[in-house]
């Protein structure tokens, strides 16, 4: 017997117990980082209990009669109990919530699956769900990712542009200023596409100061300006390079290189098995930036797919 039931507030203490048993969960998924920006969305999550046993759970939320895999995050398909449980409970659980759905006037899932280098224990259950119930592919954003137990060198001109970042006197490492970050990633945005972060520098901080492990500042600097930076995400397996930015003169000294050797080395100290320089897509991934993914293919990064399904209930 599968029984779903929609998340609560009162279930948060619950539902983070829940993901230290997950497979495919990650920090992303706690109700303490989902619930930051609440009132931005109509949460939806589901939880599925079998037996009476909590089983699998789904961050979503609900606009205009479609339930979508969370759209306040990048993934997060139904996130699975690593023991006892197997493709035919999963089928048993997509049937559920497709029934549960539909009686409450769903017409359609929008579905964001949680990409296989996130998974501490192989979780595609739910891809074959999918296809039982006809989903169709409906965004496909490609990432580049390094193997870290094997990295490719970074080619010849990124090993050149990081001598010529020693040669300026490039420091890079950790920091804390992220309001001197935000003032470059800003302008960055601003000037080339537009557009602002999607965080502010208190959301930002709050999200740090919550998961300080998980979300860490780096910078390179010359003398005492900041010139260029990446935001890290850590999980168990990934680190996920974000919100990456270099001024004018971060540019003109080639810090990036500098900066992204220096990260990658990192992340296999924590021992993490990829890093994922983050996807080159627009317009839902019908556009693909070629610049961009030619020079994240010169650092060592290889192709990562983060799909999203749909399903006609």
């Amino acid at each position: 017997m599968v029984e779903i039931k929609r998340y609560e507030a009162s279930d948060a203490g619950i539902w983070n117990e829940f993901l230290f048993k997950c497979r495919n969960a990650t920090f992303l998924h706690n109700r303490n980082y989902m619930d930051y920006h609440s009132n931005r969305f109509n949460d939806c999550s589901l939880m599925a209990f079998h037996d009476g046993r909590l089983m699998a759970v789904l961050p979503a939320n609900a606009t205009d009669g479609v339930l979508y895999s969370h759209q306040g995050l990048t993934y997060g398909g139904w996130l699975m109990s690593l023991k006892h449980f197997d493709a035919s409970l999963m089928l048993s659980i997509m049937d559920a919530a497709c029934t549960w759905s539909k009686a409450q006037g769903f017409s359609k899932w929008v579905y964001k699956p949680v990409p296989h280098i996130y998974h501490s224990y192989p979780a595609e259950e739910d891809l074959y769900a999918l296809f039982r119930h006809g989903a169709m592919l409906v965004e496909s954003n490609i990432s580049s990712s390094v193997m870290l137990n094997c990295p490719l060198a970074f080619d010849r001109g990124n090993k050149s542009a990081m001598n010529v970042a020693r040669k300026a006197g490039i420091e890079v490492g950790e920091s804390d200023d992220w309001t001197a970050y935000w003032q470059v990633l800003e302008a960055v945005l601003l000037e080339h596409h537009g557009v602002r972060p999607v965080h502010t520098v208190p959301e930002i901080k709050l999200l740090h100061d919550c998961f300080p492990g998980n979300i860490r500042l780096y910078t390179a600097s010359a003398g005492k300006d900041v010139v260029a930076g990446v935001v890290m995400f850590y999980t168990a397996t990934v680190a996920h390079a974000q919100y990456i930015a270099s001024s004018a003169t971060g540019r003109e000294v080639k810090a990036l290189p500098l900066l992204f050797d220096f990260l990658i080395g990192k992340a296999q100290e924590a021992g993490c098995s990829y890093f994922d320089f983050g996807i080159s897509n627009e317009e839902h991934g019908q556009v693909l930036n070629c610049g961009l993914v030619q020079q994240k293919s010169r650092m060592g990064g290889r192709g990562i797919v983060y799909n999203t399904y749909k399903i006609d209930l």
